[in-house]
């Protein structure tokens, strides 16, 4: 949500087993943001946090991260190119990178780079990050690099205006980051997969022994991503409906009104939560049994 420069780089490409975990994790670890983002939705309209305080979807996410995170924070602001806005929200993003720290039970170290030097200027071009006010004098720079083993997402500028989604955000990065970061696991034994999942292979693969299991997996993780947009999707739609009836129950509804529509709301986002979740480990087993199908079709030496 922060600008279109924020894009992930350097991806690994994810093996039969490796692909499924970390499937089956993001689509838990995105559920949770997504009903944080809700709970932020209340909290903006409601009441108002402490600024240095992490949301508790957040904190909980960040204290099970599957590998450590490097995060990397230009903050290139010369006195004679930059507002004291841009300095304040620099200052803020300092403060929301000291709790995700502080929260990750030591998975998230933190360097940041402010002084104006030129080391850190060629090292922040080198990263991806976008100088700005180059009218007004010396570059300014105002970026992340989030980077987990070989894996790094680049926030190319922050800007204060996309301020209030930001702690999702860099969640969500340095989620994905970490899971694809986290060393591979074995795929579980499957000892009687069901009839419905033996018909989704074979709609997907109809020949299991010309397939290997890198393709089968490619396979997969497109079904499952096509599934994951229709259910998002939907879950759009319900919980924008869901909204809308949370704000008409505030402006001229009762109390009952009011608890009813959120209760409405949190029970849309869990049921697609759960939907989500199934579909990852719908995924998981697949690829587990795929790898079972192929054994048995692959002669012995």
């Amino acid at each position: 949500m922060l600008t279109p420069e924020m894009k992930p780089a350097n991806s690994i490409p994810a093996t039969a087993s490796s692909g499924a975990s970390r499937m089956l994790v993001l689509a838990a670890f995105f559920f949770v943001l997504g009903a944080g983002l809700t709970a932020a939705w209340f909290h903006y309209h409601e009441s108002s946090r402490n600024a240095d305080e992490l949301s508790g979807p957040v904190r909980n996410a960040l204290e099970h991260l599957a590998a450590p995170v490097t995060i990397r924070f230009y903050s290139l602001l010369p006195a004679g190119s930059a507002s004291a806005e841009e300095q304040a929200f620099s200052g803020r993003v300092e403060n929301l990178l000291t709790a995700l720290q502080a929260d990750s039970a030591d998975k998230i170290q933190v360097t940041r780079l402010d002084a104006t030097a030129e080391t850190n200027v060629a090292a922040a071009e080198a990263e991806g990050i976008q100088p700005f006010n180059l009218d007004k004098g010396d570059a300014c720079f105002l970026g992340l690099a989030i980077v987990g083993g070989k894996n790094k997402e680049t926030f190319a500028r922050l800007q204060p205006e996309w301020e209030p989604a930001l702690e999702y955000d860099l969640a969500r990065a340095i989620a994905r980051v970490a899971v694809a970061a986290a060393p591979a696991k074995p795929a579980p034994e499957i000892a009687r997969p069901s009839p419905e999942i033996i018909a989704s292979i074979n709609r997907l693969i109809p020949d299991v022994s010309a397939v290997s299991v890198e393709q089968a997996s490619q396979v997969f993780h497109a079904e499952f991503v096509k599934q994951c947009g229709a259910v998002g999707a939907d879950l759009e739609t319900q919980v924008n409906a869901a909204q809308q009836q949370v704000v008409q129950a505030q402006n001229g509804g009762s109390e009952s009104d009011l608890e009813a529509a959120r209760q409405h709301l949190q029970q849309v986002q869990l049921a697609q939560g759960e939907k989500l979740k199934q579909l990852a480990a719908n995924l998981q087993t697949q690829l587990a049994v795929f790898q079972q199908m192929k054994a048995a079709t692959t002669p012995a030496k």
